[in-house]
């Protein structure tokens, strides 16, 4: 079916959810959230069969210009060279400057959190990637954007969803996992560094996603989180004279004996991820494998 068919009969039954963003875009901004996905369910990303052919990758509010969609396109199909990935925006200008880089398995439609899918192509989506979209809503408009994305996508599926700098040299994310019933799951809170930027926890603060960023409060887990975190980094200060990594892994250990939930396989640790499980605290068990 034509683009441009699909965009006008969507338009007709459905307007598209959401507020334009402000559009701005860099090249590699989210590189770092790709190779993170790839990292934590290359599965979800391989997978062909079933209710997966043919489902998509989609970049939710790639801005002014496709650089996001189309470099996620390139660096995805190295793991499933088959993937079909969708950019989509509210704003009809940004996609038609997206359709000249289409092709039979990368496509940019118009729409919201409703997303673009043909009903009648049983089109659905595997994974959400949403990156400074929700930043400029009000939190409680989270929730239902998050409710109408999950009718989108696959059970199993992933919303990744979150915040970064301008360059991507830091970021904060959601990773949730979408439920049979139509409800997403909480499984980790993320939070990304290329090292450019000091391993301070508080570079990370204003890019905290919008459920987080007006919860900096005594009292909030995320405020209890981040103290600690800044605590840790203080204890383990003496590591940064071995270089920003030594100091961010140190800190990341060191908030782990406190009792928060950190993973701490040098998979994430060594390449910038700290990874925080959901809820922060509650940890029945401490197995902590650090061969990988």
């Amino acid at each position: 079916m034509e683009v441009a068919t699909i965009n006008r009969a969507w338009r007709r039954t459905r307007r598209p959810q959401g507020q334009p963003t402000r559009g701005k875009t860099a090249a590699n901004r989210l590189r770092r959230v790709d190779n993170f996905l790839l990292l934590y369910d290359a599965p979800l990303i391989r997978r062909n069969n079933g209710p997966y052919v043919g489902a998509f990758f989609v970049d939710l509010g790639y801005g002014a210009e496709p650089f996001t969609t189309l470099e996620s396109a390139a660096r995805l199909r190295r793991t499933n060279p088959q993937l079909r990935v969708l950019g989509v925006e509210i704003d009809p200008v940004r996609v038609a400057a997206g359709q000249p880089y289409s092709d039979p398995v990368t496509c940019f439609r118009l729409g919201g959190f409703n997303l673009p899918l043909v009903a009648a192509q049983n089109e659905r989506a595997r994974a959400v990637r949403a990156f400074n979209v929700l930043r400029q809503y009000d939190e409680g408009e989270v929730a239902a954007a998050y409710a109408e994305l999950a009718h989108h996508v696959l059970p199993g599926g992933l919303l990744i969803e979150g915040t970064s700098d301008p360059r991507g040299r830091i970021w904060v994310a959601n990773v949730l996992r979408r439920q049979a019933t139509a409800t997403w799951a909480a499984e980790v809170l993320v939070f990304s560094t290329n090292f450019r930027l000091p391993s301070d926890p508080a570079v990370f603060q204003p890019v905290l996603p919008k459920n987080y960023i007006h919860r900096m409060a005594i009292g909030e887990p995320i405020h209890t989180l981040m103290e600690m975190w800044k605590a840790a980094a203080q204890q383990t200060l003496p590591e940064r004279s071995w270089g920003e990594r030594r100091w961010f892994v140190a800190a990341a250990h060191a908030l782990y004996a406190s009792g928060a939930r950190i993973d701490l396989r040098r998979r994430w640790l060594g390449r910038g991820y700290l990874v925080v499980g959901v809820p922060f605290f509650a940890m029945a068990e401490r197995n902590v494998p650090t061969s990988r």
